[in-house]
């Protein structure tokens, strides 16, 4: 099993972090950056076609709820059944950076902050 570290190629482009989820750390999933069968991942492909690190570096929404890629049904069901607040990971992200925010969630051993 993987230990938890710090990585910002471990951050996931909808916010999550990817260095503290349990599958990864099972070595049952690579993470989302080296993940191509994740093909069916809106976000995923979003950002990789306009080459961001993650949805911090989209200037085409002022708020970020607007976007039906990374606000969509399955992300809002996710968010209600296990409390994560995707929104508040990519705040802090463009607040912080990608290496604070992953040395934030290494230390706190977590994947996404909680609403």
């Amino acid at each position: 099993m993987k230990e938890i570290c710090t990585d910002k190629n471990l951050i996931a482009y909808c916010g999550l972090y990817c260095g503290a989820c349990k599958k990864y750390l099972q070595e049952k999933c690579p993470g989302c950056l080296e993940n191509n069968r994740a093909s069916w991942c809106k976000v995923r492909t979003c950002c990789i076609e306009h080459s961001y690190s993650s949805c911090a570096d989209c200037q085409s929404f002022e708020n970020l709820k607007e976007c039906k890629k990374l606000n969509n049904f399955i992300a809002r069901l996710f968010s209600f059944f296990f409390g994560s607040d995707r929104f508040a990971c990519i705040a802090s992200i463009k607040e912080k950076g990608y290496e604070s925010y992953a040395q934030e969630m290494a230390e706190k051993h977590i994947m996404t902050m909680k609403k």
